[in-house]
């Protein structure tokens, strides 16, 4: 799902008014906010001999950030570090960090990610406030919502496209299903990595800066 288009003042130094209570204001990523656990976690990855599925124990923190402007635009958000380790093992399986954001004024969403394997991504969609599920999607190549990987990657694992669905669910869990579409040396075809899991709930976020000043002078 593509980003929504929207015409902005043509002013674009002058910034809007912005809430100190992001939460209020992040529309359907609302949910997400808080500290998340699970041991259902399954990734399908490439090896040399084909595809090998791999259980995980996943922890996910996605705390308020204060709002963010472009000028007239304006971003409701919340920075993400997510980790994960296999079953009896303490060994990182994979590490994660970025931002989830979210426009009210379009409902548009972006994904940022950086892993410490040397890749980068910006995913981008489109949801209403109150959606209950929502995608977003990058693309090599793109000028907007691209992908760049260190040369190796670029030579043994191409990244093509990534794609990740929310859903939120209504016993207060949440959960996933993420697609990466790789060239892999070796394969005749391109090979889908997939990943998913449900969250559970384990903490509260904590505020966004100027939410906890407004807190703290009440």
């Amino acid at each position: 799902m593509n980003m929504k288009p929207y015409t902005y003042p043509e002013d674009i130094y002058t910034e809007g008014d912005a809430d100190f209570d992001t939460i209020k204001n992040l529309g359907p990523l609302a949910p997400l906010a808080g500290i998340w656990q699970s041991d259902a976690g399954m990734d399908t990855s490439p090896k040399a001999d084909g595809a090998e599925d791999s259980p995980y124990i996943e922890r996910i923190e996605m705390h308020p950030i204060d709002a963010q402007s472009n000028g007239p635009q304006m971003y409701y958000g919340l920075r993400y570090h997510i980790h994960i380790v296999e079953p009896d093992s303490d060994e990182t399986f994979h590490d994660q960090v970025g931002y989830w954001l979210w426009e009210p004024i379009t409902g548009n969403l972006i994904q940022t990610l950086s892993i410490p394997r040397g890749l980068t991504a910006m995913a981008v969609g489109n949801a209403d406030a109150n959606a209950k599920t929502f995608t977003v999607t990058a693309r090599r190549g793109s000028d907007t919502n691209g992908i760049s990987s260190n040369p190796f990657l670029e030579s043994n694992f191409k990244t093509e496209s990534y794609t990740i669905t929310i859903t939120i669910h209504d016993d207060g869990t949440w959960s996933y299903h993420q697609t990466t579409v790789m060239q892999v040396t070796g394969y005749d075809k391109p090979f889908e990595h997939t990943d998913f899991n449900t969250l559970h709930k384990i903490g509260e976020p904590t505020l966004n800066p100027t939410a906890l000043a407004a807190q703290r002078d009440a």
